[in-house]
């Protein structure tokens, strides 16, 4: 990781020497001391810092002036007041300027050193905030994968067996799959847990933007880089680096991450100094890799570095037997989201479900649950309760042999008819007329139902 920058500014040359001999055993922190303000400001403008410590009452510029300079060419740089001689006007002004703190001369070196190393805390909170707010993370993920069958067990059986070593692991399968789940899976179970899981799409970032985006830059290296920013590698730092669809990067990104990747060190745009990092890569694509390395628009020597350790994800359509569990999940998960607690998915359904070909894969499958549960009238989802075009579909690709879904309704159809007159006759003794009217059909109409079901009524007298 990249060293703090401290600023100490003082015309007093032994409270430049007592803060240094403090602050210099800091971890990770640089400390440079000017004793001329007006040298300060020029040393402010040239290079990046990271915190201003200054006097207010100074020879040629006052701390206040210093500040505002400091600010005018950086305004992320954070500002640290010390006077021996305080005031309400100047603790108001500086605080308006950005200045975070006030320390009144003479000070304690514990206070110091816990000042400014909250300060420094607080500053990278703020970077890591930005680079947050600036993540497009994917929606489509729950908490735990779910699978019984061989090839879902497969891959649960590779994680356990790669997580906790540092090796590279590229996952590959079509979109929906749950690739992320994959490498937050692999994450969690690493020795690196502790760390953060920095997931980057890498097909949603601009072009333009992508070089700055994973490695940073500093203030000035380009029209509107008015503060130093974190890059992602940076930020991953003894954590997890999840490279969604790393298919879709330019080429010419694909050289600088590769050195990257080989090294674990970089360079900030704009920056003379290297940063060295500790993170572990975790990839993944929807693309065939080997063909687009053939094809020219991967690097051989980018997917070789990747390719270290390879998870495959089926597709939903070859699990089809994992339908009803995840089914399960979902509507168990979503009902309470929805208010649709108790709903649950009956057998019907379930076959037209498991028939679908899944084109968009688990996540398809959890936004079809979603629709069918906002829709749902009755705690039983039935197939007239699914979506009208997934059911066509279904039915239009069942293998030869089986059951179309109008076959299967109208065996659902025969066997609630042949089940609820039954029930009716025998509660009733075998009377016609009353189960009938309970059912609220006419007799004609039941005495043809019950011929077409072969029941006899005179089974149910007694």
């Amino acid at each position: 990781m990249a060293k703090f920058r401290i600023l100490v500014v003082d015309n007093e040359a032994g409270m430049l020497e007592v803060c240094h001999d403090i602050l210099q055993r800091l971890p990770e922190t640089e400390v440079v001391t000017e004793s001329d303000a007006v040298k300060a400001a020029k040393l402010l403008k040239e290079e990046v810092w990271d915190l201003l410590l200054t006097d207010i009452r100074m020879p040629g510029m006052t701390g206040i002036e210093l500040i505002r300079e400091a600010r005018a060419h950086d305004e992320g740089i954070s500002s640290l007041i010390m006077t021996a001689f305080p005031s309400v006007d100047s603790a108001v002004e500086g605080m308006k300027l950005g200045a975070a703190d006030y320390l009144v001369k003479p000070f304690k070196p514990e206070d110091l050193r816990l000042t400014v190393r909250r300060m420094l805390d607080n500053k990278r909170l703020r970077e890591e905030n930005r680079l947050l707010s600036r993540q497009v993370e994917h929606p489509h993920w729950f908490g735990e994968m779910i699978g019984a069958s061989a090839s879902m067990q497969d891959v649960f059986s590779t994680i356990e067996m790669v997580s906790d070593t540092d090796a590279d692991v590229l996952i590959t399968g079509a979109t929906g799959t749950g690739k992320e789940l994959v490498a937050r899976s692999v994450h969690r179970l690493s020795h690196r847990r502790s760390g953060r899981f920095v997931p980057v799409d890498c097909g949603a970032i601009p072009e333009s933007l992508m070089e700055s985006e994973f490695f940073g830059h500093e203030r000035g290296a380009f029209t509107g880089a008015t503060a130093r920013s974190l890059g992602l590698m940076e930020f991953a730092h003894e954590g997890t680096l999840f490279l969604d669809e790393i298919g879709e990067l330019p080429l010419n990104l694909q050289a600088k991450l590769l050195r990257a990747l080989q090294e674990r060190r970089f360079r900030r745009i704009g920056a003379k100094a290297e940063i060295d990092v500790d993170l572990r890569v975790v990839a993944a694509t929807s693309r065939d890799l080997e063909a687009e390395v053939e094809q020219g628009r991967f690097r051989a020597d980018l997917f070789y570095r990747i390719n270290v350790i390879r998870i495959r994800i089926p597709a939903l359509s070859e699990r089809a037997d994992d339908i009803p569990l995840l089914v399960e999940h979902f509507t168990g998960k979503y009902g309470e989201e929805m208010n649709r607690t108790g709903v649950r998915v009956d057998d019907a359904a379930l076959e037209i479900l498991k028939r679908y070909e899944w084109p968009g894969n688990v996540r398809e499958l959890q936004n079809v649950i979603k629709r069918v549960l906002a829709v749902a009238t009755s705690e039983v989802v039935t197939v007239e309760g699914l979506p009208p075009e997934l059911v066509d579909r279904a039915t239009q690709s069942a293998p030869s042999g089986g059951s179309s879904f109008f076959e299967m309704r109208e065996q659902e159809i025969s066997r609630f008819e042949r089940d609820y007159f039954a029930s009716l006759l025998r509660v009733h003794g075998g009377d016609v007329t009353r189960a009938a009217e309970e059912a609220g059909v006419p007799r004609g109409t039941l005495y043809r139902l019950l011929a077409k079901h072969d029941i006899a009524p005179a089974a149910y007298r007694s």
